[in-house]
């Protein structure tokens, strides 16, 4: 990679199955681990800004890999101008079109606000989680998101238009939100139903089968029980026009995917409240095993698992839970401060990068 986040210039081949990143914090750990989960999902956990991520004072950033059946990717970040996606030498026309070859799932101490976090974290970890196993999901969160913001600016335009051409306008963008709506949707709401019998198995493993965990869907539209794409469609517009004298009062519209929530109960009881910090750690954890259990069951192969800065937020009981549930099957890049966390055969058959601050803005191959 070049002039990504601190670093001018990064190049590593990976010869073993498990990388120990090692280094003080601040160094740039995270980074590495960054850069893969943005070639691997087109998505980062840190940031949403592809701004935020390029070398102060450059204008452009490179990610390039070679997966284990050769195919070569490559991303371009700008800050003006949007991203340029290449396979095989080859340009892509479809940002989407690199997902596949390095699937990985990332669990940093960020996920750790998971349960008790904003709404918003709960939907951009499903929209990661979907988008991994339907690539075509990120076209249409991007539709929807723009959608959005047009319908905003368009409460501000129809203030000196007619009635009539005013309610045109409106149920124009009811059809076009509802239909992408409807979509994202069933995709969350099916990603989830997936989803629960790993993350309630996980969870009675790591808890010594003393605790079941169940996941709700809350969709930010009334669905019915029966999925149907026409039923839900119709349903989302009647719900969209009912609301738009609130809509239009205070500026905000409060139907759809943007409303969604999830929700978490540990034993019958919402985590969100009752749970307590050993246990939503517990929860995201199986979550995230779920996760990588789920990619792997639909591909047929294990995704990369990458493990930020994490380590030190679990107790030890819930590190050694993790390392043995990761064992051998999993690629693993794994950040820490130190190697003390890791024992045994962990070390031994681990590749250990030992980042140094002096090299940490600079050129590393």
């Amino acid at each position: 990679m070049k002039w990504f986040r601190n670093y001018k210039r990064f190049q590593l081949e990976l010869t073993e199955n498990r990388l120990l990143v090692i280094g003080s914090n601040g160094i740039g750990k995270s980074n590495l681990l960054e850069a893969v989960e943005l070639i691997g999902t087109l998505r980062s956990h840190r940031s949403s800004r592809d701004q935020d991520i390029i070398f102060w004072n450059e204008k452009t950033a490179f990610i390039k890999a070679v997966s284990n059946e050769e195919e070569k990717l490559f991303l371009e970040l700008n800050k003006q101008g949007g991203r340029k996606v290449f396979r095989n030498d080859k340009p892509l026309s479809r940002q989407l079109d690199l997902v596949g070859p390095l699937r990985c799932v990332c669990f940093s101490a960020l996920d750790l606000g998971l349960v008790r976090g904003e709404p918003s974290l709960r939907r951009n970890w499903l929209d990661r989680l979907v988008q991994q196993l339907e690539p075509v999901y990120l076209d249409l969160i991007s539709r929807f998101n723009k959608l959005l913001r047009q319908r905003s600016q368009l409460w501000v335009q129809l203030r000196d238009v007619s009635s009539l051409d005013r309610k045109a306008l409106l149920d124009a963008f009811d059809v076009q939100m509802a239909l992408v709506s409807t979509r994202i949707h069933r995709r969350r709401r099916r990603v989830l139903s997936h989803l629960q019998p790993l993350a309630d198995s996980w969870q009675k493993r790591l808890s010594n089968e003393q605790e079941c965990l169940q996941i709700e869907y809350l969709p930010g539209s009334h669905l019915e029980e029966e999925e149907d794409e026409l039923v839900w469609r119709l349903s989302i517009e009647k719900q969209l026009f009912a609301q738009r004298n609130d809509e239009e009062r205070i500026g905000n519209c409060r139907i759809g995917p943007h409303r969604d929530e999830v929700g978490f109960l540990l034993n019958g009881f919402q985590a969100r409240r009752f749970a307590s910090a050993g246990q939503q750690r517990t929860l995201v954890l199986a979550l995230k095993m779920a996760e990588l259990e789920l990619i792997g069951q639909i591909y047929g192969e294990c995704p990369i698992l990458l493990l930020d800065d994490v380590l030190a937020e679990l107790d030890p009981h819930r590190q050694l839970l993790l390392l043995e549930a990761v064992g051998n099957t999993h690629q693993c890049l794994i950040s820490a401060t130190h190697l003390d966390a890791f024992e045994g055969d962990w070390k031994k058959h681990s590749q250990v990068m030992d980042l140094k601050s002096s090299k940490s803005i600079h050129e590393i191959s």
